[in-house]
């Protein structure tokens, strides 16, 4: 009896390291593969996608356009930097300053807020699905890890650009200034990217084409940070 029990435990220790090394050479696979291939869908997008189809809701299809950063304004690369991840050229993925104080604010206030860097989101929206689970996070962090091994930091910031939730049915840069301005990413001024970028906390509830006063002071704080930034 108990030799099999050994044989068991020692058989699913093996299935379970098996697992676990497929999984990490997928991914390692995954990533590297993207670095050089512009990804069709997001698992966002493609769940969107499925959801209208099955619903028979064509209209309800999420807009994604992939463009080349060189493509995109730079003032809409600038905005969201200044906006999301002022040390985003500096970090390695985590910005724990940012972590800090997070955790002041939550100590103090009782208070969560973000601290999600660009790495970070870029890792959620192009490799995850959205949810709040623990899981979810942790593979957030994994992925935050391989893209700045094998990614550089312009090949991120593209991938982030045109990966990003801006909005029901929106996602990219390039689809949201379509839907926003009726203009392309690459025609975007100061002042429309810093908007665009004001709503991205919250892009389902904030709107672009109807800013509340709040947004519109967030779109000034970002103006005068972007103005105070380097050229990208």
């Amino acid at each position: 009896m108990k030799k099999k029990r050994k044989k068991n435990a020692s058989w699913i220790w093996k299935t379970l390291f098996v697992i676990v090394l497929f999984l990490f050479c997928f991914t390692i696979v995954q990533v590297l593969a993207l670095k050089f291939i512009n990804p069709p869908l997001t698992p966002n997008v493609a769940w969107e996608w499925a959801d209208a189809i099955i619903k028979k809701q064509p209209e309800r299809r999420s807009k994604y356009i992939f463009k080349k950063i060189e493509y995109i304004s730079p003032h809409l690369r600038k905005a969201v930097i200044a906006a999301e991840d002022q040390r985003f050229l500096s970090h390695n993925g985590f910005d724990f300053n940012e972590i800090k104080n997070a955790l002041k604010t939550l100590i103090k206030r009782k208070k969560l807020r973000g601290a999600s860097t660009i790495s970070m989101q870029t890792a959620r929206s192009v490799f995850l699905l959205s949810s709040k689970s623990v899981f979810r996070k942790i593979a957030e962090m994994y992925y935050t890890v391989l893209i700045e091994l094998f990614w550089d930091k312009h090949r991120i910031l593209e991938m982030y650009l045109n990966t990003v939730d801006w909005g029901t049915g929106v996602t990219g840069a390039e689809a949201a200034a379509q839907k926003y301005f009726s203009i392309s990413a690459q025609q975007l001024s100061s002042s429309q990217a810093a908007l665009m970028t004001a709503i991205l906390p919250n892009p389902h509830r904030w709107s672009v084409k109807n800013p509340s006063p709040y947004v519109r002071l967030r779109q000034a704080k970002i103006m005068k940070d972007m103005a105070l930034m380097p050229q990208l």
